[in-house]
């Protein structure tokens, strides 16, 4: 199993059979940003299966509730999506639903199938009608010039950004009974990304053979692992949808059940790629200098694990010290003390770019500051990739989470985001 690196385009070897790609800019992104792409269209020729996780924000764009309904209703027979960025079509009013009822019919007709067999997505500034008429312009277009390269991936690709740098994709295989499965997907977010589900728009197609209920098993065993492990700033957004269709066309044996050797290779190739978008948009965070993996040992379970590393991740001062390659541990002590996770602090041991910053020193069964090189650490934090490792000595479970750092950029982004 390889997968292909965030950077290079993935050939037409890598991607999926039986699906095709659009994109074309219709005029929604704001500020010099005409011209730009910011719609885009993936359709699967043979009917997929589909499953989906969304925001679970209590504010929910139309664009998320319509396409909930879509893949309860056509989770066996999943068709194609429409994706705009530049306008999340939330907190709008009924116009917000109608606008996403149009999109989807409109999409439909094109392809002669249902509407819903059509998943709408949406992301940008919130509270601004979405001019619709632009998407449906668009739309024919986008129909006529579908299709299978990896011109067409990368253009999909590029029309989902917002605030990001970079495009976020990864691709990678699997054989299914002596029959290779190629798994490819794509992500955006920068910015109002928290562990949540999902946190950010994403959408991974492969052409192996998935039972509906199956595909949803193994989505949310691999989201847990990948997604539901990053956050940058602590918000959710309104419009975050990750899905997942499996068409069936590279002619492997379907997979019926949430067991054995195919469904496991399936899930492993299908973790492949959601850790890698995952990691990629933390890498890619809205002002973003560091990615910081954060690792919790020894806690009493693994949800405990997962939330002290959470806490820490999400501790504001954490981050800004990082932003300074400043190795200031006890921010990560205090933070894992917030948690609300019991663990002796006087036993804890903590673990900074590699460098042991505090822990019992020899011959003391207490943990205290332990001699460090601060030149020496500071040169290790100004490191792109950040490790940071705190063992609780309170059990035998652990978790791993990443985050990124606080800048001013992200205060620049941010503060000036819609004007």
């Amino acid at each position: 199993m390889v997968t292909k690196k965030m950077s290079e385009l993935p050939s037409s070897r890598a991607l999926p059979r039986g699906f095709r790609f659009a994109s074309a800019a219709c005029g929604l992104k704001r500020r010099g940003q005409t011209g730009t792409l910011d719609v885009a269209m993936i359709v699967s020729d043979p009917p997929a299966s589909a499953a989906a996780v969304f925001t679970q924000n209590l504010v929910q764009a139309p664009p998320v509730v319509l396409s909930r309904a879509h893949v309860r209703e056509s989770a066996a027979a999943m068709r194609a999506v429409i994706v705009n960025s530049g306008n999340a079509n939330c907190s709008v009013g009924p116009g917000g639903m109608v606008a996403s009822r149009a999109t989807a019919d409109c999409v439909a007709k094109l392809l002669g199938c249902r509407a819903q067999q059509v998943v709408v997505c949406s992301t940008g500034v919130i509270g601004v009608p979405l001019p619709v008429e632009r998407i449906l312009n668009a739309a024919p277009g986008l129909a006529e010039s579908l299709e299978f390269s990896p011109r067409a991936f990368e253009g999909l690709t590029r029309a989902i950004m917002t605030t990001d740098t970079r495009p976020k994709r990864a691709t990678t295989s699997c054989r299914i009974g002596g029959k290779i499965v190629r798994v490819a997907g794509c992500a955006k977010g920068a910015g109002m990304i928290h562990p949540n589900m999902a946190t950010m728009l994403s959408f991974v197609v492969t052409d192996a053979a998935v039972a509906p209920s199956v595909l949803d098993r193994a989505l949310r065993e691999v989201v847990n692992r990948t997604f539901n492990c990053i956050t940058v700033d602590g918000d959710s957004s309104t419009n975050d949808t990750l899905l997942v269709l499996a068409n069936g066309a590279s002619g492997a044996r379907k997979i019926t059940k949430a067991t054995g050797a195919d469904y496991v290779s399936f899930v492993a190739a299908l973790e492949q790629v959601c850790k890698a978008l995952a990691i990629g948009i933390v890498e890619d965070g809205e002002g973003a200098t560091h990615l910081v993996e954060i690792e919790v040992r020894g806690a009493p379970s693994d949800a405990a694990a997962k939330k002290v590393a959470e806490t820490i991740a999400l501790s504001s001062l954490v981050k800004t010290a990082i932003a300074g390659a400043d190795p200031n541990w006890g921010r990560i002590l205090a933070a894992a003390g917030r948690a609300g996770v019991p663990f002796n602090p006087d036993h804890a041991e903590i673990w900074l770019g590699g460098m042991k910053m505090y822990g019992p020193p020899k011959g003391s069964p207490y943990s205290v500051a332990l001699p460090l090189d601060e030149r020496k650490a500071h040169q290790r934090l100004l490191e792109k990739n950040v490790s940071m490792v705190i063992d609780l000595h309170h059990g035998r479970c652990a978790a791993r989470v990443w985050t990124c750092d606080f800048t001013q950029e992200y205060v620049t982004i941010n503060a000036s985001y819609r004007t």
